[in-house]
């Protein structure tokens, strides 16, 4: 899958599954129970042990419909790692000039924690083509309908902050996706992840409801 394909696979599945396991094992129940909830975009984040393995992991599943992908990557070297297990897209909190470069080497879209105007722009010039939100919960959905006033073309995906109850406002001001993460796992408890998947269908048939208004 290309790298405008992988875009625009994301952009059209909206829900981005933002993932902290205990371990790899934890990660990749919650990857897969969201998976089968209906959200097709897993972001792997290196804050859990054994990033790299749930990656390879869910890689290997082969199932052409799951886009699995890696997210708090402090640094060129992780993304490099992930990228080598088969992450598809990169994430970080922040920007990074060095992990820009990682990506456009392999042609594996990036999207770069931004909370300003002119982070944003940094990251427009490395060569990302969406920018991710953070914190969403403190910039919030309005920010996005700012930003384009005067940048109409960017691409913007929030992470953090963003809810069932919500979700419509992020749409309403032309989000490009949205980053779903502790929501998902809230309900698990003693090894069940059956909840995972009962949010993730729930989240998704919102979804649904929003775009057909």
């Amino acid at each position: 899958m290309q790298k405008h394909e992988i875009l625009t696979e994301m952009h059209k599945g909206y829900l981005v599954a933002v993932i902290r396991g205990k371990n790899k094992e934890d990660a990749v129940e919650i990857a897969k129970q969201t998976f089968q909830g209906g959200i097709r975009s897993l972001e792997i984040t290196f804050s859990t042990p054994g990033a790299e393995d749930a990656i390879a992991e869910l890689v290997q599943t082969g199932d052409p419909q799951m886009i699995v992908g890696a997210g708090t990557v402090l640094d060129a070297e992780t993304a490099r790692i992930a990228i080598m297990k088969g992450a598809r897209y990169v994430v970080s909190p922040h920007f990074s000039s060095d992990i820009a470069t990682v990506c456009n080497r392999y042609a594996i879209p990036y999207l770069p924690g931004c909370a300003s105007v002119t982070e944003i722009m940094q990251a427009l010039e490395s060569g990302a083509d969406v920018i991710k939100l953070f914190p969403g919960s403190l910039l919030g959905p309005g920010f996005i309908k700012d930003v384009k006033g005067p940048i109409p073309h960017v691409e913007l995906m929030p992470s953090g902050g963003v809810s069932i109850d919500n979700i419509d406002k992020w749409v309403a001001n032309g989000a490009f996706a949205v980053g779903i993460g502790s929501a998902l796992t809230k309900g698990v408890t003693n090894g069940d992840y059956s909840s995972v998947q009962q949010v993730a269908r729930q989240f998704v048939e919102k979804l649904a409801s929003v775009k057909a208004e």
